[in-house]
């Protein structure tokens, strides 16, 4: 059965962050849709909750000496994407925790840079849909994420000591969920499809079969293409947590204009 294809998605955000667990998870991730957004004219910021220190084989390796390399080649990605910055917050690979401590860092981020809106992981997703399990640092970084946007950024009593520092309370207006299982919104990638191969490229640590990997990740991108009518397409569950000024006057037109669902609304 043929998937009814849907209008792209258009909207764009000044700024935004992408709140992923390790060095290379935004580029396998929504590398594609940052780029487009940056070429757009948004500006965008990545934060890596750990540095990857635990991704090799080895069990003789400088765990330190590996956390350095990733951390560069994770900057040298960033900058293909057009990033404008990246943060780590050096969270042990492989044990990261959804804690007040992980919480507080990922407010301050949020609080610092100020994004309208975030792209995580998909805190429900345990199994993926199709078989293999989502990271344990996978999950525990899209909770802490999730968490940190709402209620924690946009609550002035959450670490108050934080606004009393001139880190004021922050409302990010939306949450683009990568890797889910019930996805909602296709964005089309086909003109930064290229850019997140080279960006991908850039994690020479940790892909060995470079060439076999770009070829299964242009293939995903290629099978979500159609659903939009386009070459190339990330597909995210998107979270709208504060509509757009002319969102919300379209809400109250179309309750207006449908006595049921103004009626509804009133009682929810």
């Amino acid at each position: 059965m043929t998937e009814e294809t849907i209008t792209p998605h258009s909207w764009r955000p000044r700024r935004f962050m992408v709140i992923v667990g390790h060095p290379d998870d935004a580029d396998f991730g929504p590398a594609g849709a940052a780029a487009a957004w940056i070429s757009g004219g948004s500006e965008g910021w990545l934060v890596c909750c750990t540095s990857g220190d635990a991704g090799g084989e080895d069990p003789e390796m400088d765990q330190l000496e590996l956390a350095r390399a990733r951390e560069g080649e994770q900057r040298r990605a960033a900058e293909i994407v057009g990033y404008s910055g990246v943060t780590f917050l050096h969270q042990p690979d492989g044990n990261l925790v959804n804690d007040l401590a992980l919480r507080e860092m990922l407010v301050r981020e949020i609080r610092t840079f100020r994004p309208d809106a975030v792209f995580c992981g998909d805190p429900e997703v345990i199994v993926h849909r199709g078989g293999g399990i989502n990271h344990t640092d996978h999950r525990a970084a899209a909770v802490a994420a999730v968490d940190a946007i709402y209620p924690a950024a946009r609550n002035p009593l959450a670490f108050p000591w934080l606004a009393r520092n001139g880190l004021a309370a922050h409302k990010v207006r939306r949450i683009y969920m990568m890797w889910s299982n019930q996805p909602d919104v296709w964005i089309d990638v086909s003109a930064t499809a290229d850019r997140k191969i080279e960006a991908l490229r850039a994690h020479a640590s940790q892909i060995h079969d470079p060439e076999g990997v770009f070829a299964r990740i242009r293939g995903r991108l290629a099978e979500q293409g159609p659903r939009i009518g386009s070459a190339a397409a990330e597909a995210y569950r998107l979270v709208v947590l504060d509509q757009d000024p002319d969102e919300s006057a379209e809400v109250e037109e179309a309750l207006e204009a449908d006595p049921i669902a103004r009626s509804d609304a009133r009682t929810a």
